[in-house]
């Protein structure tokens, strides 16, 4: 069976570039509105600043049956926290994300984690953690097998949706988990940001098209599109 699993990093615009919330609230609108359309799950991993300041998208990511997932609160990479800033930052995350959903799911910003933190998260009723990409390691690395915890590897990079579809297709072949990433932001016009070029490219529509080319395809491909928690779901069935 191939699965893929749509991952949404809800934040502010493209950080630590910008502190605007376009995506918020112009993209996150649109990307809802595609995945009801196409009947897909998606999985939102967001900020619990978003959260406070976006209710009513907290509301509706939950009532329109999607994942709700912690992005940490505030962005700040936690490679460059201590130990004890890392654990106020999940806590106070989950806390806020936890008014509206029972979330069990979590990646950090930048897809960067220390390992060494990992017990906060099973410390504060995390399940899974989807903070390692795939194209961000060295093969040598062997991902720490954590009791407790399942441990989910991104499969592309975010600017995958944002490059031509035929560039990016054959990537595809022979992967049966398949693990996305994406941002609200990418789905608004950024070329007059004056951010770096790799984070404004092809970004708004353009991107919001080849992303319903995607999930066309894969639905061609006849992969299922689940939500990250599903993972854990499949193993306690297995």
């Amino acid at each position: 069976m191939k699965k893929v699993f749509i991952t949404i990093d809800v934040e502010q615009d493209c950080p630590p570039y910008l502190s605007t919330v376009k995506g918020m609230e112009e993209g996150m609108p649109k990307l809802l509105d595609l995945f009801a359309s196409e009947n897909i799950a998606a999985t939102f991993f967001v900020t619990g600043q978003m959260a406070e300041l976006f209710p009513n998208l907290m509301h509706r990511i939950v009532n329109e049956g999607h994942e709700l997932a912690c992005h940490g609160h505030t962005h700040r990479r936690f490679d460059q926290m201590s130990y004890s800033e890392a654990e106020y930052e999940i806590k106070t995350a989950a806390a806020v994300l936890r008014q509206y959903a029972s979330v069990i799911s979590f990646r950090a910003p930048n897809l960067s984690f220390p390992d060494a933190y990992l017990p906060i998260l099973i410390k504060n009723g995390f399940k899974i953690d989807s903070s390692i990409a795939k194209y961000k390691i060295s093969r040598r690395y062997k991902v720490p097998v954590t009791p407790g915890l399942q441990r989910i590897i991104v499969s592309f990079c975010c600017i995958c949706f944002r490059l031509p579809f035929f560039l990016t297709r054959f990537r595809l072949k022979n992967i049966e988990n398949l693990i996305l990433f994406m941002h609200p932001w990418e789905f608004i016009d950024m070329s007059k940001t004056g951010i770096r070029f790799d984070c404004r490219l092809n970004t708004g529509e353009y991107a919001f098209n080849e992303l319903k080319r995607w999930i066309h395809h894969l639905k061609k491909e006849n992969y299922i599109f689940l939500m990250i928690r599903n993972e854990i779901e499949f193993i306690l069935t297995d």
